[in-house]
């Protein structure tokens, strides 16, 4: 993930691969600050309301 001007970044910051449209990564491992605690349940929720256009 990474801000909007970063040419590098390969995700924006709802998740959608820059350069593949209609492409989303749903994985903990793309998001810079991963807290300590089971990130399972809020990375699902969070992608899910991307995609439902509800977060």
């Amino acid at each position: 993930m990474g801000a909007d001007g970063d040419p590098m970044a390969a995700l924006d910051a709802r998740m959608r691969v820059r350069v593949i449209e209609g492409l989303r990564v749903a994985d903990m491992s793309a998001v810079p600050d991963i807290n300590a605690g089971n990130t399972n349940a809020p990375e699902g929720n969070r992608c899910a309301g991307f995609i439902l256009g509800t977060a």
